[in-house]
């Protein structure tokens, strides 16, 4: 079974319409409403493809009882840790001319240090049955910096392997305590480095964390570039996709997960990020992904062996 652990889930609505208008009136074509948080997107990513998943998130309010609803229709196993605070939502605004999506992300009510506490002890609880822990998204406000370095580290003594996808101060703290796997992307990748250069970004980020932990940073359209201490590794698409690119970073993060859990090989397990990537962005909300599309690209996907920067 994978954990999914999400700290600041939400209630995600999306928008669809031709192009959006900004200071004007704007008519979607389509809108849809579902449990999200990037944790959230990984375990319903994980659930599609058949894959046993359980999920902990700290959920209140009216919104946390629609999260809780949502899950259990869609078959995931949900650890809901009650807090006071309403659940946030968030808003992303598809435009299905040009591909593009503009997201609205509410910071989300502050935790206090005792649900952070019930966070904590409900993963500890799960963590003996858990072939991988994945945690992802944002911390909410009035979580320490550490708080996702904690969890890494609750993990490492029961010796469970850890997929982090995180940003900010929470990522750099995260890497310290020595996941298996940081997914960064490119914008992350530098706000943690200061690197703009890709493979100079991996590696400097590679040098700060503890051995054994492999960085894989996504790129977009331009694909994945793995540094690992069993070698190095760019993985690219066939071609570009076209959707909402919103939840295409979760989908990759599925695909490492269950490529640990799985013990493959990196160059498969780079391969099968990018097509599930891939498929996410053909989708039309965070969280699915385009089975067809993913099935046809996985072969296509193009994996190198590169030598690391010097």
């Amino acid at each position: 079974m994978i954990l999914t652990v999400t700290p600041n889930p939400a209630w995600d609505v999306t928008y669809h319409l031709e192009e959006l208008i900004r200071h004007g009136a704007n008519r979607p074509h389509s809108v849809g409403g579902r449990a999200g948080g990037k944790g959230i997107n990984v375990a319903r990513v994980l659930r599609s493809l058949g894959v046993a998943v359980a999920a902990v998130a700290p959920l209140g309010g009216g919104t946390g009882e629609r999260i809780r609803a949502d899950l259990a229709a869609a078959d995931i196993a949900l650890t809901a840790v009650p807090v006071s605070g309403e659940t946030r939502c968030t808003t992303t605004i598809v435009e299905t001319g040009s591909g593009g999506a503009t997201s609205l992300n509410e910071l989300g009510a502050a935790r206090t240090a005792q649900e952070w506490a019930r966070v904590v002890a409900a993963t500890a609880e799960l963590l003996p049955a858990a072939s991988v822990l994945v945690l992802s998204g944002s911390l909410p406000p009035g979580v320490s910096v550490d708080g996702y370095a904690e969890l890494v580290t609750l993990a490492r003594a029961a010796r469970v392997p850890v997929v982090l996808d995180a940003s900010g101060p929470a990522l750099v703290a995260g890497v310290a305590a020595g996941p298996d796997v940081v997914k960064p992307n490119a914008d992350e990748l530098v706000a943690a480095t200061g690197e703009s250069d890709p493979l100079r970004a991996v590696a400097r980020l590679l040098r700060e964390a503890r051995a054994g932990t492999a960085v894989v940073a996504s790129f977009g359209p331009e694909g994945m570039v793995a540094g690992t201490g069993s070698g190095w590794w760019r993985a690219v698409p066939p071609a570009s996709v076209h959707g909402n690119a919103t939840g295409a970073g979760d989908a990759a993060v599925a695909a490492l997960a269950r490529g640990l859990a799985g013990g493959s090989p990196w160059p498969d397990r780079l391969r099968d990020a990018v097509a599930l990537s891939a498929a996410a962005v053909a989708a039309p909300a965070a969280g699915d992904v385009d089975g067809e599309l993913y099935r046809t690209w996985r072969p296509r996907v193009r994996v190198d062996a590169v030598e690391p920067p010097r």
